[in-house]
């Protein structure tokens, strides 16, 4: 286990009971020695189900078949394991998942289609899923409600904390809750998710209106933030809702009753994306990275996230050097339009260069003391249009080569 990130939470935030949701962790020896490895979670009959996975092209078989299990829009067992990822293991991998599902379904008296599986782990190694399928019976017999920082535990790789956020919501009246555990550290640039991440409600909302939510919401969070530009084959995010809470039921994203229920959800998101970036691997300083006046949002996120993913960049900040000509760069080669002479850029508040060039007079003294800090901040005006975004990042230390080149040792 790694050094505590110094960007980690004070602590594991107090989450309450999810009615419909019970939770258990469990050690099975897939990979670790010494501490929990296996997730489950089983949901009330009636639960609904809205996932986005990754778009890698080499994604997992447990990826694979949760696509599959989420058109159904029903759940009733999530079953995760971590030191392993089932990835790259061609019909070997698809079999494994298989046998799990078939045990999972045969435990809790369900479909096949309502359980869904997560691995994740080493990529290209055979799953012993043996150690899961028999551990499932009893990690069951320990479901109980409210072990949300065991669940959050039990998932973890080369993650130093575990990683939770909650939220309440109003929907005609009525209140709601909302839980949400995540994990990942490293290969972190989501295209559709993150690592793993699952959310959980006790809101009456329709399969089809949470996974409109879930997409929209998504984009806002965890597609809007990275480590080190690399794809997960495992991306999954799923979200869960027991229809428990006692609302009257709501099949329509866009049903005006569901505003307060969306802010919450959008921001429970953002707050489990951003955990994940303070949590990067060798990660010392959180970065967020404003871009504005670009021919759109979508050419500013792209270019937010080539500032985000330079190497330069980030090495520069670890460093703590002030070093705004490498944001240039980054903004350059991005591909989208950008005009160089009226470029502009802030570091921590403080305009550093305006108009294509450095601002006359410029002392960097300001800007030094805030690249000391934990929290860096960068805006970057391209100066072509009215598109603006926002993504986060962290620096890249020579922590994060020793911590993945050993990963496998």
């Amino acid at each position: 286990m790694t050094a505590l990130s110094p960007l980690a939470p004070a602590s594991f935030p107090d989450m309450p009971v999810i009615d419909g949701v019970r939770l258990a962790s469990h050690a099975c020896g897939v990979r670790y020695a010494g501490r929990t490895d296996l997730l489950l979670v089983e949901l009330d009959p009636g639960s609904r189900a809205a996932g986005v996975f990754t778009r890698s092209l080499t994604a997992s078989a447990p990826v694979e078949w949760c696509r599959t299990a989420v058109a159904t829009g029903r759940a009733r067992l999530l079953v995760v394991n971590s030191g392993n990822a089932n990835a790259f293991t061609g019909s070997v991998g698809i079999a494994s998942v298989q046998r799990t599902v078939d045990k999972a379904a045969e435990i809790a008296g369900c479909a096949p289609t309502e359980i869904y599986v997560s691995s994740t782990g080493t990529i290209g190694v055979r799953l012993p899923d043996e150690k899961i399928t028999s551990a499932l019976a009893d990690a069951y017999a320990k479901l109980t409600p409210g072990a949300w920082q065991d669940a959050a535990k039990a998932i973890m790789t080369t993650d130093t904390y575990p990683k939770g956020a909650t939220r309440t919501a109003i929907i005609d009246g009525v209140t709601v809750r909302i839980n949400g555990i995540a994990k990942g550290s490293g290969m972190i640039a989501p295209d559709m998710a993150t690592m793993l991440s699952y959310v959980f409600t006790d809101a009456d909302i329709s399969a089809e209106a949470l996974q409109a939510l879930l997409k929209a919401g998504t984009d806002r969070s965890f597609n809007c933030i990275t480590v080190d530009s690399d794809t997960s084959t495992s991306d999954t995010l799923l979200l869960f809702a027991t229809a428990k809470a006692g609302n009257s039921p709501i099949t329509d994203a866009a049903d005006r009753r569901l505003a307060d229920f969306k802010a919450k959800l959008f921001d429970l998101l953002l707050d489990l994306a951003h955990q994940v970036v303070k949590d990067g691997e060798g990660a010392s300083k959180f970065v967020s990275i404003k871009v504005g006046g670009a021919a759109s949002a979508r050419a500013a996120h792209v270019i937010g996230m080539a500032i985000a993913n330079s190497p330069l960049v980030k090495t520069a900040i670890a460093g703590e050097d002030a070093n705004w000509g490498r944001v240039v760069m980054a903004v350059g080669k991005s591909g989208e339009k950008a005009n160089r002479d009226k470029l502009s850029i802030r570091i921590g508040g403080v305009l550093v260069a305006d108009q294509g060039e450095v601002v006359p007079g410029y002392d960097e003294t300001p800007v030094a003391a805030h690249m000391k800090g934990q929290t860096i901040e960068i805006e970057v005006d391209v100066g072509v249009g009215r598109g603006k975004a926002q993504v986060w990042t962290c620096d890249l230390t020579h922590a994060y080569i020793d911590i993945n080149g050993s990963y496998r040792t």
